[in-house]
């Protein structure tokens, strides 16, 4: 095993000899000193260097750049001045990787950032948000296991689309013509609830939308369920307490990384500690022409300013339910009480983040399933192995799909959802 320890645990030690390594995140000094703040995954601490212990390879001290590699053994000891409140004296050292002219500064364009990520991702910022990204998606697998579910996955290319034509990706496919990128597993994932009867997936989907906003990517890690035996009610009651789990699994393990961000966790607590509000897609309209001035026609769908402004009313997620059948999927099932309406559900995330969640119960009538294809111009006939579930032995079910990227981007506070990936793909960037 390493000689070498974290950081975070060689401050936990509070004193003594330590050896660690780790990349320069800052330096500085004169003649006599050089200080180093060292940086490694866990956490930074300050080393110092003293020319009278290195005179034949101060010349080498004195050339450290951020970003160089170095190994360090030392002594550390409690300095309040230090920027994490520990010092580490060096005794010796080794330069394992040099680094000159490291191009990420103070002030840089959100562009030139974009053009250097794979740097990028090195800085404070980026990787606080990849550790939560990290805990979260161990909190969605906790979860669903613990309710019994079995991880399932569908295929990436697939021969029919689930929401939307105009934002499919064609590719190659030998010589075979529509072929497409993945949008959801969710009809090749409801197959199997006749198998496995609860299952759950974390995969990437694909959307060709032609979007620039804060809260759009073409590729996108998507968390999705399907149930079989299911209600209307256990489809959203499955959602709350998911990102709850979420939320709390962020609050015991993150809270350094929240702080990092300067993202305040009081605004996280009240997902934990109050019911989600719930209202209808009517209700919501009239909340919107009431508390927001905004008039909107029933029947459209909800917009991105909408959401934002129905979201900044309310410091927990938002459940908003039956919307208008004529916006939502074909495979959205309709309300008994209302055949205008669908038992489709969105959960709007507080403070503007807007949809996090999109879910339903699906439809099991098969007239009802052909005659919504047709509506929307698609052929029956291409659906024959997704139609062939509601021939032998169907059972009510329904599922959701939840935007990974999306709790990050509400969780971390961020302003867009280009940093709640490591690389993030848009209409028009797809490199580095």
């Amino acid at each position: 095993m390493s000689k070498y320890i974290p950081i975070q645990k060689a401050i936990a030690k509070g004193s003594g000899n330590v050896n660690i390594h780790g990349w320069v995140h800052r330096e500085r000094g004169s003649n006599a000193l050089k200080f180093v703040v060292l940086k490694d995954s866990s956490n930074l601490i300050q080393c110092v260097f003293e020319r009278g212990k290195f005179e034949s390879q101060w010349s080498e001290i004195d050339k450290l750049q951020v970003e160089a590699a170095l190994e360090i053994t030392g002594t550390l000891k409690k300095d309040e001045r230090a920027p994490t409140g520990y010092e580490i004296t060096v005794e010796s050292f080794k330069i394992v990787g040099t680094s000159e002219n490291f191009p990420i500064a103070k002030d840089q364009s959100v562009e030139f950032l974009a053009d250097n990520r794979h740097l990028w991702l090195r800085s404070r910022k980026m990787t606080a948000i990849l550790k939560i990204r990290d805990t979260i998606f161990t909190a969605i697998h906790e979860y669903f296991h613990k309710q019994g579910f079995y991880e399932y996955h569908s295929p990436i290319f697939q021969a029919v689309q689930c929401e939307g034509g105009s934002e499919l990706f064609s590719v190659n496919y030998f010589d075979k013509k529509d072929v497409f990128l993945s949008q959801s597993w969710q009809l090749y994932a409801e197959p199997a609830i006749f198998a496995l009867e609860k299952i759950y997936t974390i995969a990437p989907s694909f959307r060709a939308e032609k979007s620039k906003t804060s809260r759009h990517l073409t590729e996108y890690w998507h968390a999705e369920m399907e149930m079989a035996w299911s209600q209307f009610k256990d489809i959203y009651g499955h959602g709350e307490k998911l990102l709850k789990h979420v939320v709390k699994r962020v609050l015991e393990r993150n809270l350094p990384e929240l702080a990092i961000l300067e993202r305040d966790p009081k605004k996280l607590e009240p997902t934990l500690q109050k019911p989600f509000v719930k209202m209808t897609y009517t209700e919501a309209l009239k909340i919107l022409k009431e508390k927001c001035g905004m008039e909107v026609e029933w029947g459209k769908d909800l917009r991105t300013i909408e959401e934002e402004k129905l979201t900044q009313l309310y410091d927990v997620p938002i459940i908003c339910t039956h919307y208008p059948k004529k916006v939502k999927a074909f495979y959205m099932m309709e309300d008994p009480k209302n055949p205008e309406t669908v038992q489709g559900c969105d959960f709007l995330a507080p403070e503007g983040h807007g949809e996090i969640i999109g879910g339903s119960q699906r439809e099991h009538d098969l007239e009802k399933i052909k005659a919504r294809l047709r509506l929307q111009g698609e052929d029956p006939a291409q659906y024959e192995f997704y139609l062939d579930t509601r021939k032998y032995g169907s059972v009510p079910h329904g599922g959701f799909g939840l935007g990974v990227e999306r709790i990050v981007k509400w969780i971390c506070g961020l302003e867009s959802i280009k940093d709640a990936i490591p690389f993030p793909r848009t209409m028009e960037r797809y490199k580095p």
